[in-house]
């Protein structure tokens, strides 16, 4: 899962398209600066890249956003709107995500019964987060994906392509990646060594 970023230069849009036109398939929308117009705004056109790329759109933490722009879902953190009222408002055609950090969380997923997919972690420490939850590494993964009792896992939080084999063996069914995605500006190098490590194969086969 690839998470656009505020703040790079380019728009979010603009993210998009590379991250697609280079093999991403799931985008995940996280804008924190600008009002909700031009928040809404980013959203329908970064939308719209995605539906030419087929590829899944989810907005970060916003549910309203996320049904307005036409979105496929939405990831909500623990300060976000509950589960389950997203789950009410939004129907159950489009994807969920919620983060969890702590066994209380996994419980909590668990108990609602609505998500298709959660967030783990964060891996180790992540300046794209202000308040950071405590690290879990590996080990704490391990645990979460585990107590989550099939939900789907995503890990999170500072994720470089070394972790990717590690995470894929303690049972996640993917990652969502940011801060090395971003890193230089190379968005399409990067994607395809994510891509790379986690399907074991070698980066000349992914990016040309």
């Amino acid at each position: 899962m690839c998470l656009t970023q505020d703040g790079t230069g380019l728009p979010h849009a603009v993210q998009a398209g590379r991250l697609c036109s280079a093999g991403a398939r799931w985008i995940q929308l996280r804008m924190k600066d600008g009002d909700d117009d031009y928040r809404l705004d980013e959203a329908r056109r970064v939308a719209a890249v995605c539906r030419r790329h087929r590829a899944i759109l989810i907005v970060n933490d916003r549910l309203d956003i996320a049904v307005a722009s036409g979105a496929d879902g939405v990831h909500l953190g623990a300060t976000d709107v509950g589960w389950e009222e997203a789950r009410r408002r939004m129907g159950p055609a489009r994807i969920l995500g919620g983060t969890v950090n702590n066994e209380d969380d996994a419980a909590r997923a668990v108990r609602c019964g609505c998500l298709d997919y959660a967030g783990v972690g964060p891996l180790r420490f992540t300046a794209t987060k202000s308040k950071l939850a405590p690290v879990l590494g590996l080990p704490g993964i391990r645990t979460l994906v585990a107590a989550l009792g099939g939900i789907p896992a995503w890990a999170i939080g500072g994720i470089v392509p070394d972790d990717l084999p590690m995470l894929r063996e303690a049972g996640c069914a993917g990652a969502a990646v940011s801060s090395y995605l971003h890193r230089g500006g190379r968005l399409e190098r990067n994607l395809a060594r994510l891509l790379g490590a986690w399907v074991g194969a070698p980066e000349t086969a992914l990016y040309s």
